[in-house]
């Protein structure tokens, strides 16, 4: 077999052999030199089916309420086509980026995230709905919700941060502070509007990434139990989402009020039994379940097609998430191991959040299902998302390039391979 050529840390890669069966380039000549592979197909097939599921159910459970409120049976659907357009051209854009271009313009993301988040604050530009502020208008454009691209935002700057402060995240004043004050921040910006589901959702995505990262054990629980009391002073100091809590435990007690939305969400997932009451034919979508075409859209799942549709849309998430990890451990830096982490946290979570809810496995918290709940913001985000998650893919260990060389992991990083700080620096 033809021996193995490798090229150390310092050696200029200034030539390529013609690649041979068994030859290894490190990452300082092939990822050095920017050559990217196949991408994952695997993981293109699963967003595409997840695209398409979401733009089938959104058509079937929208269609009463577009007639209702804009006379027009299609007016959800034709904004969710047109969201799904934006998503693939963002998805195939973020594909073919070598994403570690993205890593000196995270801090440039993160403030428009913040400026969009404070935007939505502002009368005249944030738009009020249901008690809440969430979108910014401008004339005549489209609403957006801003709070959906600093999901991205946060993961990309979270992702670049931790890269760049090394085994430092792992001291109290280089990594739990600062960490805590970015995510704090956030968390107060998104409990202005007030979205409580968003914010516990970006703590969450960020902290897995810390821990991933190699954060200090004893750091993770003290953002744990930090995040706990702030979570629980809202809820039972302020009253922000007390009553969702008490519709998770005791919905039966006010059918008709405040568990009426909790109960019908589960005759709707219930009465589909194992292969649904037939694609479109929903009742429950006629005015029983609140928000069908956003939150609720995993309960129309199980109604019109059955138990069978619903571990299909289960299993699709599973293998996303599968795939990601996969992308994660392969990945040629720590940045793009934390960035395809926390993207691939950032869908999962969701995703276990809205089903977690229709199911009342955990109470409701308003969050959409990636990919297929209505909302044309939300899904050019995830599909903006999922394509950084293939243009990390591209250059993984393992993937071949246009000639034909198999890169190699260049760095140590492994997640959670850093020792543990059992010392000082706290």
């Amino acid at each position: 077999m033809a021996r193995a050529e490798v090229l150390g840390p310092g050696a200029p890669a200034t030539r390529r052999e013609p690649a041979v069966a068994g030859r290894i380039v490190s990452d300082e000549a092939a990822v050095g030199r920017r050559a990217a592979g196949s991408p994952d197909w695997a993981l293109i097939a699963t967003v595409l089916a997840l695209t398409l599921i979401g733009l089938v159910f959104v058509l079937s459970s929208s269609f009463v309420m577009g007639q209702e409120l804009y006379g027009d049976p299609h007016h959800f659907a034709i904004r969710q086509l047109q969201g799904a357009g934006l998503g693939a051209l963002a998805f195939l854009l973020l594909a073919k980026l070598d994403y570690r271009r993205l890593r000196a313009l995270s801090p440039l993301f993160m403030i428009v995230a913040v400026v969009g988040l404070m935007a939505v604050l502002i009368p005249g530009i944030g738009i009020e709905q249901n008690g809440a502020r969430r979108w910014i208008q401008i004339g005549g454009t489209p609403a957006v919700q801003p709070s959906e691209f600093a999901k991205l935002a946060v993961v990309i700057y979270v992702a670049a941060w931790l890269a760049s402060r090394g085994d430092a995240i792992r001291h109290l004043t280089l990594g739990l502070v600062p960490f805590s004050l970015i995510v704090g921040f956030l968390g107060f910006l998104l409990m202005a509007e007030p979205d409580l589901g968003t914010g516990i959702a970006i703590t969450a995505i960020a902290g897995i990434m810390f821990f991933v990262a190699g954060a200090a054990l004893r750091h993770i629980a003290a953002l744990t139990v930090m995040g706990g009391g702030v979570l629980f002073g809202i809820v039972a100091i302020a009253g922000y989402g007390l009553d969702r809590f008490t519709q998770f435990v005791a919905a039966e007690s006010d059918p008709e009020a405040g568990g009426f939305q909790v109960l019908q969400l589960l005759i709707a997932l219930g009465s589909g039994g194992l292969t649904g009451v037939g694609l479109g034919e929903s009742r429950q979508k006629f005015f029983y379940v609140p928000s069908a075409h956003t939150d609720g859209v995993f309960a129309i799942i199980g109604e019109e097609i059955g138990f069978i549709g619903t571990i299909l849309v289960l299993l699709l998430f599973a293998f996303l998430a599968y795939r990601g990890i996969r992308i994660a451990q392969r990945a040629p830096d720590k940045f793009g191991t934390l960035l395809a982490i926390g993207i691939v946290t950032w869908i999962t979570l969701q995703a276990f959040f809205n089903m977690g809810g229709i199911t009342r496995t955990i109470p409701l918290t308003g969050i959409p299902l990636p990919f297929i709940s209505f909302g044309s913001s939300a899904l050019v985000a995830t599909l903006a998302g999922a394509g950084l998650l293939v243009s990390v893919s591209r250059f993984g260990v393992g993937r071949v390039d246009d000639e034909g060389v198999v890169a190699r992991r260049g760095h140590d990083f492994t997640p959670r391979a850093v020792p543990r700080d059992t010392g000082g620096g706290s």
